[in-house]
């Protein structure tokens, strides 16, 4: 029994260190096999057939190979950002997204970088809610499509930016003025106020800007604020003469004695003049 310990034990040891042994090889052969050796531009190609094929998840796993097997190839950074764009188009937004702030952090500044945040946006701006939603999204948006504006004004997505920057605004301006209108609903004017604040000051180029003039009107009155109300009427009257608000809120001042007036040391008044004025001054 004695003489058979050391055998046992020599026989563990063996075994032992043949697992470690299999064990390394395994993971050697793992590391090898994640390395594609393709050439790139094979691979680049077999991915480009798969986009064309609407095979957009099996492309972009595709592209994503070629960006490790080959990560200092010319066409691995082409790679990176078309990754992103086919997990777009696979409906895959948090994969794109991801994808495509990688390459803006690695590659800032280059051919694709417009084309990388293009996609960043779209993403976002597919996942967006009705006013009554959360907006965080909208804001992301917003956001990537103000980049293109301001860093690629040339590029090929700049004139779609504009139009999608129109749609983000309109729709955050949307939302403050639902939030407004439940408040004053509520007679909680100080709310209110708040709301159609940021409109007038953030969204005036939206179409709900006349409305939240004409809330402000209403709001200032209701809490006596008599020369803020007439403020807003008269920025309001001067830029959307023939509008439907306006009237409504002429009456409302009218109806208390008063006229529009436009003080200048409102914050209305900076506010408006701040931005670019919309509308006609009729």
């Amino acid at each position: 029994m004695r003489n058979g310990t050391p055998s046992r034990l020599l026989t563990g040891l063996m075994m032992a260190c043949a697992t470690a042994v299999l064990a390394g090889c395994a993971s050697s052969i793992d590391s090898t096999a994640a390395i594609n050796s393709d050439p790139p531009d094979k691979m680049y190609g077999q991915a480009d057939a798969m986009m064309s094929a609407g095979k957009f998840e099996a492309a972009a796993a595709k592209f994503e190979e070629l960006d490790r097997s080959h990560p200092y190839s010319p066409e691995a950074r082409r790679a990176m950002v078309l990754a992103a764009y086919a997990y777009y188009k696979a409906g895959k937004f948090p994969e794109a997204i991801a994808s495509a702030e990688r390459y803006t952090v690695m590659h800032p500044g280059t051919k694709d970088a417009p084309f990388a945040h293009h996609i960043i946006g779209s993403a976002y701006f597919d996942d967006m809610k009705g006013a009554n939603r959360d907006q965080g999204a909208t804001r992301k948006a917003l956001d990537q499509f103000k980049i293109i504006k301001t860093r690629y004004p040339d590029s090929t997505y700049a004139e779609q930016a504009d139009n999608r920057i129109r749609i983000c605004e309109d729709t955050l301006a949307a939302q403050e003025m639902e939030v407004g209108r439940y408040y004053l609903k509520r007679k909680n004017y100080v709310g209110a106020i708040n709301r159609f604040k940021t409109v007038v000051s953030d969204y005036q180029t939206t179409n709900h800007v006349e409305e939240a003039l004409a809330r402000l009107t209403e709001s200032y009155m209701a809490l006596g604020v008599k020369e803020e109300a007439q403020t807003a009427a008269a920025v309001l009257g001067y830029n959307f003469p023939q509008s439907k608000w306006y009237k409504d809120s002429y009456a409302l001042l009218q109806s208390d004695g008063l006229a529009p007036r436009e003080d200048s040391g409102s914050w209305i008044s900076k506010a408006w003049k701040a931005l670019p004025v919309v509308g006609s001054s009729g």
